[in-house]
């Protein structure tokens, strides 16, 4: 079953998707697995989809760590070599966007480009985390577009400018819980309207999960409501011959098998 956050006549809620109804939850906001499973249903205050405004999955969480290069397409677009150690850098929560909220072309940037990344959602905090216990921390996976200005992002070898624009990332649109999907081989892919610019599968991620969540955790407490993304595919716009970038008016949909689709139309500031 998956779940959502929603605004509604103004208040923000979280509920149990049914279909194309949401089932609200008494629970002010997701992250905590403990909190999840000890919240009650509200039937009789049930909500069409249709009707809300989807929030991104997690509003505010304490830490956004993104991964870089880590499918071995991706690495091989870019010319590098094959890391043996994450590459990571971070977003800010004011960089996160809902399911159906536009992506915002900044006048400062011409290379806003895409990329499609499976997002592990923390549940349960901790430090050290060993690989056998990694999922024991997982509440869930949601899909993120990774939205990148990649002429800021080369402005110099750190990537953090390129990255952490507000309202640049869309999250969701639902949280689905880790013993309701099989992510062994799931297909993962970018659409630009009807052309497919990215796909791949899950099993070819250089860092799996379990390896991602104790690396961070090493040096990072990871808390309830975190987020993971887990890197990208190759077919970013910024490798592809001619390089192809976000322009006003284009639908980009990221999709990951069993997790979800989150399409958001774009439009200049």
């Amino acid at each position: 079953m998956p779940y959502a956050s929603y605004t509604y006549q103004g208040v923000d809620r979280v509920g149990r998707v049914d279909g194309d109804t949401l089932i609200p939850l008494d629970l002010p906001a997701l992250g905590s697995s403990e909190a999840l499973q000890a919240a009650a249903e509200l039937p009789a205050e049930a909500v069409a989809v249709a009707d809300v405004h989807l929030r991104p999955v997690i509003r505010h969480p304490d830490k956004i760590i993104c991964v870089g290069l880590n499918y071995h397409a991706h690495v091989g677009e870019t010319g590098r070599e094959l890391p043996t150690y994450p590459v990571m850098f971070t977003k800010y929560a004011s960089s996160l966007i809902g399911a159906n909220d536009d992506i915002i072309l900044p006048p400062e940037s011409n290379q806003v480009d895409y990329e499609a990344e499976l997002t592990v959602v923390i549940g349960r905090a901790g430090r050290r985390i060993p690989l056998e216990k990694a999922y024991d921390h997982v509440l869930g996976y949601t899909v993120a577009n990774d939205i990148t200005m990649r002429d800021y992002q080369y402005k110099t070898h750190q990537w953090l400018q390129g990255k952490a624009w507000d309202n640049s990332t869309p999250l969701g649109p639902y949280l689905v819980l880790p013993q309701e999907v099989d992510l062994t081989s799931a297909g993962i892919r970018t659409r630009l309207g009807d052309r497919v610019l990215q796909s791949s599968d899950l099993s070819k991620l250089i860092f799996d999960i379990p390896t991602l969540i104790s690396t961070v955790s090493e040096f990072t407490t990871l808390l309830p409501g975190d987020l993971i993304l887990t890197g990208t595919p190759g077919g970013v716009g910024y490798r592809r011959d001619p390089q192809l970038f976000l322009q006003n008016g284009d639908e980009i949909t990221v999709e990951v098998d069993g997790v979800g689709t989150l399409s958001n139309r774009v439009r200049s500031e």
